[in-house]
């Protein structure tokens, strides 16, 4: 499967693998989407490479030599934030929140398949031009484009506001930092306050995934944005989906 060109063109991907035969599979297998392609085997070699080479995202295995992947994303996005898909071998809930807390954009647990590794990348790519064209609009001159005023959500004892246009989250007067997806996953519930989203519905609108199999990547946001803004805030409808509570007092699942 071919990417259209706006997607792949002149798009660096970092892919950071120990295991060779893996590794030069998902090479190939971007290199064929069209994407520009460069490879790290170890925590110390990614970050240099990653300083180096400027990706576009990057493709990281948590388990690495010298450092793990974890390190090899605080250290980057410390420096310069740029899309990140995990790869891993657990599925563990405590691994993936970890990953997501380290600064990770999305994941995979192994194994998986290339056609599933591209969509993600397209998705997180897709983003990242979403938020570019966004910022634009927000320094345009007075009368270009008005940005969407920010969603205040919550109660006054308890508030949440969605600052769409510079992509901002306040909860309880704090400023509270979501990564890319995070920040997508709750305004996604946002502009539906109190409505219950299906699991489905969120995975094609945060991370343009058509299908159900990556059900499991919605769950695990969920549990880290709620780490953030509130567990109650969050209300599960369980073998549904998800419902931003109104009233920000909502009894945690």
């Amino acid at each position: 499967m071919s990417l259209p060109a706006s997607d792949a063109a002149r798009r660096k991907i970092l892919v950071v693998e120990d295991e060779p035969t893996l590794a030069d599979a998902v090479l190939a297998r971007l290199n064929a989407a069209g994407f520009a392609t460069a490879y790290a085997a170890t925590g110390p070699a990614a970050v240099a490479a990653a300083r180096e080479e400027q990706p576009d995202a990057l493709v990281l295995d948590v388990m690495l030599p010298g450092f793990d992947g974890l390190e090899v994303c605080r250290r980057l996005q410390a420096e310069r934030p740029v899309p990140v898909l995990m790869l891993t071998a657990r599925d563990a809930e405590s691994d993936l929140l970890a990953g997501l807390g380290a600064g990770a954009d999305d994941y995979l647990t192994k194994p998986f398949s290339m056609r599933e590794l591209i969509a993600r990348i397209t998705a997180l790519l897709r983003r990242v031009d979403l938020v570019r064209a966004q910022a634009l609009k927000t320094d345009a001159p007075a009368g270009d484009a008005e940005p969407s005023a920010p969603l205040a959500l919550g109660t006054p004892e308890h508030p949440l506001t969605v600052d769409r246009a510079r992509r901002r989250v306040r909860a309880d007067g704090a400023e509270v930092h979501l990564t890319p997806i995070e920040f997508d996953l709750l305004l996604s519930l946002a502009r539906r306050p109190g409505q219950v989203v299906s699991r489905q519905q969120l995975l094609a609108e945060v991370w343009d995934w058509a299908d159900a199999s990556g059900t499991r990547t919605v769950d695990s946001h969920v549990k880290a944005l709620r780490k953030k803004i509130g567990a109650g805030r969050i209300r599960t409808v369980h073998g549904v989906g998800y419902a931003l509570e109104t009233g920000g007092e909502a009894e945690a699942p």
